[in-house]
């Protein structure tokens, strides 16, 4: 016979998990709906694409805009007496009159972007809807 009567009605402690378990996957539900998953160290650029089919030439001359390595223009070969957008229009509505055929921009790889970017404004105000970038192809092979 036991008469020992508090070991007989101790309850074992119990631990009750299932409102730790609540806690927990409210927490988790939380941090994964506020959290941001932003891929800063990436840029995503899309390459320009280009073919090798040649354009076919037409009738008229085409019109060439040179930018030198100090960023001043030539149309067509003729030099500039300055690099002002203004003079650059001018010598660009001279060459071209009403024709708004294509457009070719030739410029020296140590010009500066700027100078770049003001011949195509130029040329883009003046109405040239094609405009060609003409590069050099360089052979990679070994």
């Amino acid at each position: 016979m036991n008469l020992n009567l508090r070991s007989r009605y101790r309850d074992d402690p119990e631990i009750n998990l299932i409102n730790f378990i609540d806690v927990l996957l409210v927490l988790l539900i939380f941090f994964m709906v506020s959290t941001t998953f932003n891929q800063e160290g990436r840029v995503k650029v899309q390459l320009p694409q280009a073919s090798t089919i040649p354009v076919p030439n037409g009738t008229h001359e085409p019109l060439v805009i040179t930018v030198t390595a100090e960023g001043g223009y030539r149309v067509n070969e003729r030099a500039l007496i300055n690099s002002s957008p203004d003079t650059l229009r001018a010598a660009i509505l001279k060459e071209a009159g009403a024709d708004r055929g294509p457009l070719t921009i030739r410029a020296d790889a140590r010009s500066t972007h700027q100078a770049v970017v003001t011949a195509m404004d130029v040329a883009g105000r003046l109405g040239f809807a094609q405009l060609n970038i003409a590069t050099v192809h360089q052979d990679n092979s070994p």
